[in-house]
C-alpha cells in the first residue's frame, strides 16, 4: 500500500494536486502562520530533510529536459514519516486547508524506490 498526502489546489506545471510541503510554503509565504507554527514546520522539514532521501528521478523518460510528472508516494511501512506528515496536515488544517490522504496498491509506473518511498508515473485509474 502506498500514500500520499495531498490538497484541492493543483500545482501549476503538473496539474496534479499539491502536496503538503508546497502548501505549507504557500501559508508561510501569505504570512498567515504563528510563530509556533513557523517553528513546527521549520522542525518538520528539517527532520524531512534529515530522514528523507530526494528522489532522483520523476519521469521514465532518460532525457535531461524530460517532464516531471510521476508523484511522491509513501511506502505504508514508513510510519514514522507518516506521523510527520499528519504533524504538518494538523498545521494546514487549522488554517482551513484541508487534506486528503490517498491510500493505493497501484500508484503507477515506479521511476524511484528507496525505503520510505516511491515515485510514480500515475496510472489512468490512479487517484492523484
Amino acid at each position: 500500500m502506498y500514500i500520499r498526502f495531498v490538497i484541492s489546489d493543483r500545482d501549476e506545471d503538473s496539474g496534479r494536486r499539491q502536496g503538503l510541503f508546497q502548501a505549507a510554503a504557500a501559508l508561510r509565504d501569505a504570512g498567515v502562520l504563528d510563530i509556533y507554527e513557523e517553528e513546527q514546520m521549520d522542525v518538520l522539514r528539517k527532520w524531512f530533510k534529515e530522514h528523507l532521501e530526494k528522489p532522483k528521478s520523476f519521469s521514465r523518460s532518460r532525457k535531461p529536459r524530460a517532464t516531471r510528472v510521476a508523484l511522491s508516494w509513501f511506502k505504508d511501512t514508513a510510519k514514522l514519516h507518516i506521523a510527520k506528515m499528519y504533524e504538518f496536515a494538523a498545521i494546514l488544517e487549522a488554517h482551513g486547508v484541508h487534506v486528503e490522504v490517498i491510500r493505493t496498491t497501484r500508484p503507477g509506473y515506479v521511476v524511484y524506490e528507496d525505503e520510505h518511498q516511491i515515485t510514480a508515473e500515475p496510472f489512468s485509474e490512479t487517484g492523484t
